[in-house]
């Protein structure tokens, strides 16, 4: 790998197998400079321990030297929610939602992430007829769940799987972006004024109650809350299934163990979870103020990039961390980052992963690759990390 190469996160090389350059920059320089698409260059830290402490040093902030709001209508009803500001902002819109997200009520979706999940399975293509599990599972449970948990019309979610996908995809999709984010935006509008018009017992219309009557929420804050959650709400379990059943069907040996052993579902999901995080790296932070991170000087009001992926792949935290190991035991990860900005989803995450692997594995036994594994391609962008389609097939071979 040339310099070059090594220092420019836009390189196609760096995309179609990220994990060699992390390991190289963990050993040469964990906490560097790179160039990212569009010639941008920002600080980008690849250890685990450096990773930890930037996700909770609050000079590393969300906004930086930034004291109001973006001025674009559009970009301001984006970016208002709380994975985007400190506290105490961050504070008090985590605390509107966290109440439906508590382990009891998460829990409680178990029986229809199952109806949902048996439904999608039967909905298969018979044995021998090619198919992509990402179209046809991975993506479809998940946005089913947290349509429902919003009460937002599953019809539309061709639609903002669509926009999401340019919007989280950067540069990638930068011609595409402004059209994507005013149909996302003039599409929550439209969900905010029929739920107004016609409150029903979701959190869409809690939050919305909250907005209206406690005054607690302003309106770009609540278009930020109800796009945050749409978006975070099915693009990382996506990636999760898709990542995790290629992780299992490019080695039969992890199908086959898994199958015979469903106990170890939950340690297998954990580490789909650290071996190809769903999410490469944290949002942007901006340092407030010159940091020292991992034996470097980072200046004041500079971009910083913290990679998940590379960090859950630290030799130093994790023994043989190039390995798949179904009952890693401690695997103390961070998928689902760290500190105040942790992932509020994550046990819905994890149940509907659990749910959705024993479903595969019980149900469809013979499911096997449609391709070979040198085929399978990822989507562009720093953000996520996932497939563009997983060709799957089942029967005998």
């Amino acid at each position: 790998m040339s310099q070059s190469v090594r220092d420019n996160l836009a390189d196609p090389r760096f995309h179609a197998d990220p994990h060699p350059f992390y390991a190289q920059w963990r050993h040469e320089g964990p906490v560097r400079e790179v160039r990212i698409a569009g010639g941008a260059v920002v600080w980008l830290v690849t250890r685990y321990d450096d990773a930890r402490q930037a996700l909770t040093d609050p000079r590393f902030s969300k906004r930086g030297r930034d004291e109001g709001h973006p001025s674009d209508a559009i970009q301001r009803a984006l970016s208002r929610h709380m994975l985007a500001v400190d506290p105490p902002d961050h504070t008090r819109l985590r605390r509107l939602v966290s109440a439906a997200f508590t382990a009891r009520r998460i829990e409680a979706l178990r029986p229809r992430i199952t109806e949902i999940t048996t439904s999608l399975l039967d909905a298969f293509p018979g044995p021998g007829e090619p198919f992509d599990l990402i179209d046809a599972f991975a993506f479809p449970l998940p946005i089913q769940v947290i349509c429902e948990l919003l009460g937002i019309p599953a019809e539309d979610r061709d639609s903002f799987r669509r926009w999401s996908n340019i919007i989280v995809g950067g540069v990638a999709y930068q011609a595409e972006f402004p059209g994507a984010a005013q149909a996302m935006v003039a599409y929550i509008r439209g969900l905010l004024a029929a739920r107004r018009a016609h409150p029903g017992d979701d959190l869409l219309s809690g939050l919305i109650e909250v907005r209206d009557s406690e005054d607690r929420l302003d309106e770009d804050e609540l278009m930020s809350m109800v796009f945050l959650l749409l978006i975070a709400g099915h693009e990382t379990t996506v990636n999760l299934i898709g990542n995790g059943a290629a992780l299992l069907l490019t080695d039969r040996d992890r199908w086959e163990r898994l199958r015979a052993d469903p106990g170890l579902l939950p340690t297998a999901v954990e580490e789909f979870l650290r071996y190809e995080s769903p999410v490469e790296t944290a949002t942007f932070r901006i340092t407030t103020e010159p940091v020292t991170l991992g034996g470097r000087q980072i200046p004041a009001y500079a971009p910083v990039v913290i990679g998940l992926l590379s960090a859950n792949r630290d030799e130093s935290r994790f023994p043989d961390p190039g390995e798949v190991r179904l009952d890693r035991a401690q695997n103390p990860h961070l998928a689902f980052g760290h500190g105040i900005h942790y992932c509020l989803g994550a046990p819905l995450a994890r149940l509907e992963a659990q749910i959705a692997f024993a479903a595969l594995l019980g149900r469809v036994p013979t499911l096997r690759l449609a391709v070979p594994p040198s085929d399978l391609t990822w989507r562009p962008g720093l953000l996520l990390r996932g497939l563009f389609t997983l060709p799957v097939i089942s029967g005998p071979e």
